[in-house]
């Protein structure tokens, strides 16, 4: 079992639930509340991500881990083009901006981000070779 693994899974469910907007008047969403369809599939990854640590698979667990850093930038592009969409009954272009700005992005990015680069940075456990004739000594 790679611990590293687990514990980047177990930041990025936790990162998931943490407040990832601030919306005026509405207050802060989470990956739930931005797009279920989007949280769903990040939850996903964070199974398959476990599943590879238990399984001692680095691929599996790197794979994870670049999936859902590819999921977040796709995440962060929709925000923004909805949140200026969303404004465009606006006729004027300055207050699409000042409208647009009130909407924030919270800390909760840092924390999924942060389990995916522990995921990411996941290695192979190394192989010594021993001769035969050789004293049994490993290096590690």
């Amino acid at each position: 079992m790679k611990i590293q693994g687990v514990i980047g899974a177990a930041v990025m469910a936790v990162g998931g639930l943490c407040p990832l907007m601030r919306l005026p008047i509405i207050g802060n969403w989470n990956y739930f509340d931005i797009d279920p369809t989007l949280a769903i599939t990040f939850y996903v990854l964070v199974v398959v991500a476990l599943l590879g640590s238990f399984a001692n698979k680095t691929g599996l667990i790197k794979f994870a881990g670049w999936a859902v850093m590819a999921l977040v930038a796709i995440t962060l592009v929709g925000i923004y083009f909805k949140v200026h969409d969303s404004f465009g009954f606006l006729h004027f272009k300055k207050m699409v901006n000042i409208a647009a700005g009130m909407v924030k992005l919270k800390w909760g990015w840092y924390v999924i981000v942060v389990g995916a680069g522990v995921l990411i940075t996941v290695r192979k456990p190394r192989v010594v070779l021993v001769q035969a004739g050789q004293p049994d000594v490993a290096v590690l």
